[in-house]
């Protein structure tokens, strides 16, 4: 007899009375397949940093830095719209893809406005677009991040971003992405120059907060600018 033990698993149950077998989905790919009869206990461990979550339809990798749990890639949900458009307060959470290609929300993250990722609120440290349980970074947990790696941003990027001086290490594991953002007049800009990762706190009423790396300096940076801008979001575990 079998003791199961279930750590980040969607858990498709199959009428017992119909075929007495229970389907375990794992968030990291492959089922697998147990008669009921064969099982004595299932049981649920929680979440621990460093496991895979899954979250509408895309597998996320998880690191804890200093005091922090950070996702490591940056988030990529909803429907792309044209970077022509701004993104509205409707039914449909809309992203931008890099050169309005979808392929590229795929291997870099979306980029969303401000108030879209915000979900139409203010609130500092709300969840917005990240999935429950995580939440957009405020300014000051940005700043705790920083602190963790001694203010050195090429700890905080992959290690093929940046050059020379800029030249990421990811000695932090948080493997950010030089990609850019969606600009107002609808162009894209900063490919392989600049990460920009919004924060949940705003500037002025049409300002918002965001972090910056670049790619020939290990600065970390903090800015406020339009919230019409496109740019990455990176959630941090509540």
């Amino acid at each position: 007899m079998k003791n199961i033990i279930i750590t980040l698993l969607v858990i498709f149950i199959i009428d017992a009375a119909y075929s007495q077998k229970i389907i375990l989905h794992r968030n990291s790919g492959g089922d697998q397949t147990f008669q009921l009869s064969s099982v004595d206990s299932i049981s649920f461990l929680p979440f621990a940093c460093g496991d895979e979550i899954r979250y509408e339809g895309q597998t996320y990798h998880t690191v804890l830095i200093g005091t922090q749990c950070w996702m490591k890639e940056n988030l990529n949900v909803g429907t792309m719209i044209q970077s022509s458009s701004d993104q509205l307060n409707n039914s449909i959470l809309e992203k931008y893809c890099y050169n309005n290609d979808t392929s590229n929300c795929s291997m870099y993250g979306g980029f969303y406005q401000w108030d879209e990722a915000m979900q139409y609120v203010t609130t500092l440290g709300i969840r917005g677009i990240c999935p429950e349980g995580w939440h957009i970074p405020t300014q000051s947990e940005f700043q705790v991040l920083a602190s963790s790696v001694s203010g050195d941003g090429n700890a905080l990027k992959r290690q093929d971003q940046g050059t020379g001086g800029g030249l990421g290490t990811n000695t932090s594991g948080f493997s950010a992405l030089l990609v850019g953002y969606r600009y107002t007049d609808a162009s894209f800009y900063a490919f392989n120059d600049n990460a920009f990762l919004y924060s949940s706190s705003p500037g002025s009423s049409t300002e918002a907060y965001y972090m910056y790396l670049e790619s020939n300096t290990s600065t970390i940076g903090y800015y406020p600018n339009n919230r019409l801008y496109g740019m990455n979001i990176r959630c941090v575990k509540d």
